[in-house]
Formats: structure tokens, C-alpha cells, sequence
């Protein structure tokens, strides 16, 4: 990274574009612009191969069939699919299965996709997690003791990377006749997910969470057995009239590019960036005594790591480094006040250790320069904060 530039750290908001996947996507805005669904003539032909070339990428990452991939804008756009889609339709053909399980630690998409369908007589349930992130079978089984039609559980949180036990959790959906979805928006690229194996019957994916464009990605939507979805607009009957709109073909390209990479190197990026991750940590305990992960041991993917900073507010913090280094707190703002992670709450993190927790998204590009220079960042900028908290007090 250029040396006016802050160091990254970031990379569960978003991932920086492979540059092989914007090789990959030029052609298709430079030479070959032409609409997909244009099979009168060769250019709109091409394109359309294009497409399902892509098609093909993405549905081999996850080991599905490619027509069980429906291109969407993004992962919020693919969990309101899958959720209300799939809600929709059952109540259309005379279900009267109205329970909808989740968990309190879900993105929000996902969480107001459900909240919302209360409103059309279905039935919310927030299931809690333990204080390692995780949701406990137990506590699905019990919430499935009523006729559930859908559960949602992510395949890793987006703020504390703790990897959920996803086939445990499906097997049971799939034994109490229930629908099972998982947003893998952080997963998809980051650990294994095979359908043949993974009883799942919807997964969301995010192109830019891969390394690939914004402004893309896809519902996996089983096909045997069957799962059927209402559609959430109208229009042309694109998608096996489940996402009308005209396919954006290089964003397509990209993300069955960044797709293909992430099959061909997930285990080579999960190892280099795991050793990154144990060098900034070995170098942050130096700068800032007292610093400590959020929440107990937990299956989580390499890059993520929440961290609590003793005696300052992540605010003050990031503050004090926001010239060079790019972090984040997972908190939501509100006009008077920042809240505290919703999250961090779920797991039992009290607010003041909330409020002074960052979360480090470490990805593929980062290197071990910028891991030593942002420790030594986050120290400058710790010792900095604590000083002016001491003297606010005296």
C-alpha cells in the first residue's frame, strides 16, 4: 500500500478488488458491452456465455448445481429472497406454518427481514447465543418443538468471526421439516461450505466480502428437493423469474472470477493470514498491556479479531490513528450517542468494554509491514487516548 495512505484493516466491511478479478471484469464494459439476456445477435451471445461461465465459478465454490445459483445485487438483497421469499410462498400455497427462527447476533438484514414478516401474521423468534457466539443445538431443538417453517443462522458473524456449527444446526431444521438458510456473505471463500454434504437449503453470498465488485451477488436455492421462493418484484422473468433485471455482465465476471480464486487459494489465505493475525497480536500485547480479545474460544475464521482496549473509547481511538489505519467498531450511530454493539451485548460484553472494543478485519493483501506499523499505530494512539481520558478526570 502507498505510503500516503492508511493501512487497511477493514476487510470484514469490505475486501480490496483482486486485481486479477478487475483483469478479468475490463473487457465486459471495454470491448463487449452488450446485454446478456441479447441472444439475437453475437455480442449479446457472448456476454450471456459469459454470465453462466460466472454461474458455473460461483456454484463450483459451494459444490451446487450452477442452476441453483439466482444472481442478486448482494447479500442483503439475497437474505430478504430467501426469507421473505421463501415465507411468501409457503403461506400462498396454505401452509399455516408461521414460525420464523433466528438469532440474535444476525446481521441486521436478516434480523428486520424477519422482524418484518410479523406484519404479514408470521411469527419472529430471536433465538440467544453463549458467551462464545455460538448457538447451542439444544436451543434450536427446543425452538423447533413448535412447526417452524425457516431457520436462519449465519455461517459467520460479521463482527467477532465466530464460526456457527452449520450442519449441526441444519440437520436439526431438516429433521423438525423446516427450511434451513444461512447468510454466508462472511463465509462464502473463507471456510469450506459443500451443499452435497451441508443440508442447506438457501445461502446468501456477497461478491465484495470475496474479493470481487460491489453491487453483487447470489442466493443458492436447492432444487432437490425443490425449495420454491416468491419472488420480491416484477419484471422480465430473469433468474427463473425469481430476480427480474437485466444482468450487470461484468460484475458477474468479476464475482465468478473472485469465486474461482477463492476455491483455488481459500487454504493458502486462510494459513498466510492467520500468521499475520498472530504477528499483529504478538506485537499489539507489547504496545498496549491489558488489551484482550471479546468473547470466549470459538471456531472463528482467521482475519476477524474483536478487541477490547483498556481505560479509552474505540471512538478516542480511532481518532487518534485515523491518518493510518482504517478499522472499525461495529457500532451503530444514533444522533446523540454511539451504541454499543448489539452483538458484543449478545454475548455478555458489558457496554463499557463495548464501547472501547475495535474490530480488525485482516484479508488477503495485508502484509506483515502492515501489521507492524498498525500495532504500533493502535499503541501511539492508545497511550494518547488514556492520557487525555486521566487528565478529562483530574
Amino acid at each position: 500500500m502507498a505510503s500516503n495512505r492508511p493501512i487497511y484493516l477493514d476487510n470484514h466491511a469490505t475486501t480490496p478488488l483482486d486485481p486479477r478479478v478487475l483483469a478479468a471484469m475490463r473487457p465486459w464494459w471495454e470491448q463487449n458491452f452488450a446485454n446478456p439476456h441479447s441472444v439475437e445477435h453475437v455480442l449479446g451471445r457472448a456476454a450471456g456465455q459469459a454470465v453462466e461461465e460466472a454461474r458455473a465459478h460461483l456454484a463450483a465454490l459451494i459444490g451446487a448445481d450452477p442452476r441453483e445459483i439466482i444472481f442478486t445485487s448482494g447479500a442483503t438483497e439475497s437474505n430478504n429472497l430467501a426469507i421473505k421469499g421463501a415465507a411468501r410462498f409457503a403461506a400462498s400455497q396454505g401452509d399455516t406454518r408461521r414460525r420464523i427462527v433466528t438469532v440474535a447476533t444476525e446481521h441486521k438484514c436478516v434480523l428486520e427481514s424477519v422482524g418484518d414478516l410479523a406484519a404479514e401474521g408470521f411469527e419472529p423468534v430471536v433465538l440467544p447465543v453463549g458467551p462464545d457466539g455460538l448457538l447451542e443445538p439444544g436451543t434450536l431443538r427446543d425452538a423447533l418443538r413448535q412447526p417452524t417453517l425457516l431457520v436462519s443462522v449465519m455461517a459467520v458473524n460479521n463482527e467477532t468471526g465466530v464460526v456457527q456449527n452449520l450442519p449441526a444446526l441444519a440437520a436439526l431444521a431438516k429433521e423438525a421439516g423446516a427450511l434451513f438458510h444461512t447468510d454466508a456473505a462472511q463465509g462464502a471463500g473463507r471456510i469450506p461450505l459443500d451443499v452435497t454434504a451441508l443440508p442447506a437449503d438457501l445461502i446468501s453470498i456477497s461478491g465484495h466480502k470475496i474479493y470481487g465488485p460491489k453491487g453483487i451477488g447470489a442466493l443458492y436455492v436447492r432444487r432437490r428437493p425443490r425449495v420454491r421462493l416468491a419472488p420480491l418484484f416484477s419484471g422480465g422473468g430473469q433468474e427463473r423469474g425469481l430476480r427480474s433485471g437485466t444482468l450487470p455482465a461484468p460484475l458477474l465476471v468479476g464475482l465468478g472470477e473472485a469465486a474461482r480464486i477463492a476455491a483455488a487459494e481459500m487454504v493458502l489465505d486462510a494459513g498466510r493470514i492467520a500468521s499475520q493475525r498472530d504477528r499483529f497480536w504478538a506485537a499489539l500485547v507489547r504496545e498496549v498491556p491489558g488489551v484482550a480479545w471479546n468473547g470466549s474460544p470459538a471456531p472463528r475464521v482467521p482475519g476477524n479479531m474483536n478487541i477490547a482496549f483498556p481505560g479509552v473509547t474505540a471512538q478516542a481511538l480511532m481518532a487518534g490513528c485515523a491518518a493510518e489505519l482504517c478499522v472499525s467498531t461495529g457500532s451503530a450511530c444514533s444522533s446523540a450517542e454511539v451504541e454499543p454493539s448489539y452483538v458484543l451485548r449478545a454475548i455478555g460484553i458489558p457496554d463499557a468494554v463495548a464501547r472501547s472494543s475495535l474490530r480488525i478485519g485482516i484479508g488477503r493483501f495485508t502484509s506483515p509491514a502492515d501489521v507492524d506499523l498498525a500495532a504500533a499505530a493502535l499503541g501511539r494512539a492508545w497511550r494518547q487516548a488514556l492520557s487525555e481520558t486521566k487528565d478529562a478526570a483530574e
